[in-house]
């Protein structure tokens, strides 16, 4: 009797380890890393919300509909396209180009008290007085402004103006920016809060080339990670690990246009398989279930085909929710919109344990 039940707790010790190195027949996994599960927060454009502690509670934690309260998301990545006012700090996304100031502003906004990374920080510690102490560090990854070729009106550095028709001057401006999201995120000395790297913003290379394989050594000096999602099928997604990032999510593309069939998830599951990458699951306020033309069943067919294709067992996971489509579904009255987070927190919450018994 006591060899069985030695065999028992072997197999249940290992079985998570099995799943973890998954692989396909070719021998391929799913990128993971330390952050398992990273919500992209949309941030500092004047067209997003505040980002108050408040608004953060469905992000931090989950309330199941038996009572029971867990913590969620282990990682944040705080990004922004554009201010709202006409500048963008990635191609396409405004009329202008960012300068210097609104690089600044940016920078304002993201450390901003009571907002931004500030709410994130205190948001965790009203809940650890609720539930505990989480047993890990939430992590940050902050996007980067891209200096994008061709602008000559960005500004100065020591007194010297830069030209962005110039790679080394790019690189100047990217080195200047990570060394001031670096010193006023220690400056502010988060409690609850470990900066863990940075991301690119610009979803393709078809415009900075192979300008972020040169920000990458920087980063890389810095002991931080380069963090990547780029669009289905982008230019140079392929070569993610060839420009310096240490990890690429792949986005399906498929929650948002309804003509696109579920089988796009299988091919984005294999194609972020073939090249060693990650994935990202996407939804936004469209998913609820009561809501005009809800896409509901598209968000529940990102949560089947995960679970097919072993993603939550063996992957880590980026997660698009819009601007704010955790914050609609928390204060849904909708009992399909409770039932469809529960499953999804569920497998999260069941990821970081996997990932305890694996270090």
């Amino acid at each position: 009797m006591k060899k069985i039940l030695y065999f028992l707790v072997i197999l249940i010790i290992i079985a998570p380890i099995h799943l973890i190195e998954a692989q396909n027949s070719q021998g391929n996994k799913y990128k993971t890393n330390e952050i398992r599960d990273l919500a992209l927060i949309y941030q500092g454009g004047v067209q997003r919300i505040d980002w108050t502690p408040d608004q953060f509670v469905p992000y931090v934690t989950h309330q199941f509909a038996d009572g029971t309260k867990d913590w969620l998301f282990d990682g944040f990545l705080f990004l922004e396209f554009a201010d709202g006012k006409g500048y963008n700090y990635a191609y396409g996304y405004a009329k202008k180009q960012a300068r210097k100031i609104e690089w600044e502003w940016l920078l304002d906004r993201l450390f901003e008290k009571g907002k931004a990374l500030d709410a994130l920080n205190q948001c965790i510690e009203n809940e650890k007085k609720n539930i505990g102490k989480p047993s890990f560090k939430h992590q940050v990854i902050l996007g980067l402004a891209i200096p994008l070729p061709k602008q000559k009106d960005w500004g100065s550095i020591n007194g010297d103006s830069l030209d962005f028709n110039l790679q080394s001057d790019q690189v100047k401006a990217a080195q200047w920016y990570i060394d001031q999201l670096m010193t006023r995120f220690k400056k502010a000395k988060y409690k609850n809060l470990e900066l863990a790297g940075f991301y690119w913003v610009d979803e393709d290379i078809a415009t900075c080339k192979d300008l972020p394989k040169y920000v990458s050594r920087y980063i890389h000096s810095k002991k931080k990670e380069f963090v990547w999602i780029p669009y289905w099928k982008a230019k140079g997604y392929e070569q993610w690990k060839d420009l310096g990032f240490d990890i690429a999510y792949q986005q399906p593309n498929h929650f948002f246009t309804k003509d696109i069939p579920d089988s796009r998830l299988d091919e984005a599951c294999e194609l972020a398989l073939s090249n060693g990458m990650a994935m990202e699951f996407e939804c936004d306020s469209k998913a609820l279930y009561d809501c005009e033309d809800s896409s509901y069943d598209r968000m529940l067919a990102y949560i089947e085909a995960f679970e097919k294709h072993k993603v939550f067992e063996t992957s880590a996971i980026a997660y698009y929710t819009g601007s704010k489509g955790f914050i609609d579904m928390y204060n849904s009255t909708s009992p399909e919109d409770k039932k469809i987070m529960d499953r999804l927190a569920r497998h999260i919450i069941t990821r970081r344990n996997i990932k305890a018994l694996t270090k």
